[in-house]
């Protein structure tokens, strides 16, 4: 995990030393500084003023407020004693202590795997999300030193682990199947630390770019053997449909006649068409008159559109 990524989840789970200023313990301290001011005035005695200060001081320690999604785990004198909020709740001032505020909301923390290789030796960086949750503020505060650090390493070295017995292959088509084992894997480390994993999604897979290119060329040659293989299969089709063709056209000239007469239709019914017929094909199939008479038909259309131009 990056250094920006621990700043932030420091900064998501305030150690319990750090000042929570609270409107309860202003009101507090408001009451006994004004209480021993006016005993001073009352009696001419500066001692009740400094008594109300350091009283207020005192007792402003006491009142605690903690927000909805918070726990705040108390120690008496190093011993625990329970979980307060949230809301208002009061402590013993010097006595009680509170050791850590526990975030009980769905936390996301962004880790990585640089360099790692997969079971066929293959170099990849991956990048993953982590979604969170403490469900036992108990254990998380009292079982792990730093619950969200050690989450972010257990995800880590989780990620490493199964990439490390995962081919390429697999990586890049089975994300779904991955992300299932990765969150069962970090779940049964973190379970016992009171956390529990809600999902892991692998946002990228970044892979060596010659190895890219290589992917690429043989993903290309995949694709032009599957265009040759349908292009062949074609042919056969059609070469089926050919031979069942020529078959109905053994036993009924009539047929194939008609057939050539349309074939010379289509090539001819273009102005300035010319077709090409075999001197075999002419004679086998009678054709000599027919192609005299579409000879003639395009000499006419050829003298028709002269006499207009001049025109």
């Amino acid at each position: 995990m990056t250094n920006e990524t621990g700043l932030t989840m420091r900064r998501r789970n305030l150690p319990a030393n750090v000042p929570r200023v609270n409107v309860v313990s202003v009101v507090v301290l408001l009451a006994f500084v004004a209480a021993g001011v006016g005993v001073t005035l009352l009696f001419a005695n500066p001692l009740g003023a400094i008594a109300g200060i350091l009283l207020g001081l005192l007792f402003s320690r006491s009142p605690k407020v903690a927000k909805q999604w918070e726990k705040a785990v108390v120690l008496r004198l190093g011993r625990y004693v329970g979980l307060r909020g949230p809301g208002l709740f009061w402590i013993v001032p010097l006595i009680d202590s509170i050791s850590a505020w526990v975030d009980q909301r769905i936390i996301t923390t962004s880790f990585a795997a640089e360099q790692t290789l997969t079971s066929d030796t293959v170099p990849v960086n991956v990048d993953a999300v982590l979604f969170w949750m403490v469900y036992d503020p108990e254990k998380a505060a009292l079982e792990v030193q730093d619950y969200p650090q050690a989450v972010s390493w257990a995800a880590q070295t989780a990620l490493r682990d199964i990439i490390g017995r995962t081919s390429l292959s697999e990586l890049l088509r089975g994300r779904e199947r991955i992300e299932g084992e990765l969150q069962q894997l970090i779940d049964e480390r973190s379970n016992p630390w009171g956390v529990t994993v809600q999902s892991v999604e692998m946002r990228d897979v970044i892979i060596p770019d010659s190895l890219q290119d290589a992917m690429s060329r043989e993903a290309q040659a995949s694709r032009e053997k599957q265009a040759r293989i349908i292009l062949g299969e074609a042919e056969v089709e059609i070469a089926h449909m050919f031979e069942q063709a020529a078959k109905s056209y053994k036993d009924n000239p009539t047929a194939l006649h008609l057939r050539a007469m349309n074939m010379l239709y289509e090539g001819l019914k273009e102005k300035g068409a010319l077709m090409l017929v075999p001197s075999t094909a002419v004679e086998s199939m009678g054709m000599g008159g027919l192609l005299g008479a579409a000879a003639l038909r395009q000499q006419k259309l050829a003298g028709n559109e002269a006499d207009e131009g001049e025109a």
